[in-house]
């Protein structure tokens, strides 16, 4: 079987519209990954672990007539084991969370930071004046501002999608967000308030996909820092809507896993 994912559109060239600005690049509407092994293994984030054990399983050729959902529950097994290993021992202690005790679940609670991130539909990229990118995402209609003007974080208190600065590496966006609530990540783990996130968003050669590459630092909860990635499609048709219908779905059940 031949590997479909031997390289991550991450590492793929700079798109072909170089007289565009590097914000021209990313604004507009993505939403769903694309409908490959790739797109589609990393819906929600997805980690080198997974896509090398996911090349592993493709290229055996005792695998051939195995269905892809066991190569991609394989797969998955082995990401969760590689997150689990990078996790401290305050954080195992209760890893992996019940799902019945999920906030956005038992009282419709909008996700923090390390969860919200990772959604997996709509993510709207807009210029915002001068020195401000809005990240406007289609669960819990949640926005996220981007200050580009260099300044630091002011005093307060963290909040649950913390406080985000940006800057331009050629045509990626950084994004560094510090200020982050101690909340759930979702692997289904707590994080701490000194949670700090490193993301770097690039959109692929052929202009069709915005990749994200998002690095966790948490001297709580990771032993090491966590790299996690994520893509989107280009989607200009899709809106997103007011997030005003949340209802606890009354299948959850403690120890159920989703």
């Amino acid at each position: 079987m031949k590997t479909l994912l031997a390289l991550f559109l991450l590492l793929a060239l700079p798109s072909a519209a170089a007289a565009q600005s590097p914000l021209q690049t990313l604004e507009g509407m993505w939403s769903n990954p694309p409908t490959t092994i790739i797109g589609q293994a990393c819906i929600f984030y997805c980690t080198d672990a997974l896509i090398d054990r996911l090349n592993a399983l493709l290229d055996d050729p005792a695998n051939d007539k195995k269905p892809l959902g066991q190569l991609r529950s394989d797969a998955s097994a082995r990401e969760r084991a590689f997150i689990e290993s990078r996790l401290t021992a305050a954080a195992r202690e209760t890893y992996p969370l019940d799902p019945a005790d999920d906030p956005g679940l038992l009282r419709c609670e909008p996700w923090g930071l390390a969860r919200q991130m990772f959604a997996p539909h709509q993510l709207e990229i807009l210029g915002r004046g001068r020195d401000q990118i809005e990240l406007h995402y289609g669960e819990w209609d949640a926005r996220r501002i981007v200050h580009m003007d260099g300044r630091a974080r002011p005093a307060g208190p963290a909040t649950p999608l913390g406080y985000s600065v940006g800057h331009w590496e050629g045509a990626t966006l950084v994004v560094e967000t510090s200020g982050v609530a101690a909340n759930q990540t979702q692997w289904r783990s707590k994080h701490s308030d000194q949670l700090r996130v490193t993301e770097r968003f690039t959109r692929a050669a052929d202009g069709k996909t915005l990749n994200l590459v998002a690095t966790f630092d948490d001297p709580w909860s990771l032993r090491e820092p966590l790299v996690l990635k994520k893509i989107w499609s280009r989607a200009p048709a899709s809106q997103i809507a007011p997030y005003d219908a949340c209802e606890p779905p009354p299948s959850v059940k403690r120890g159920v896993a989703p």
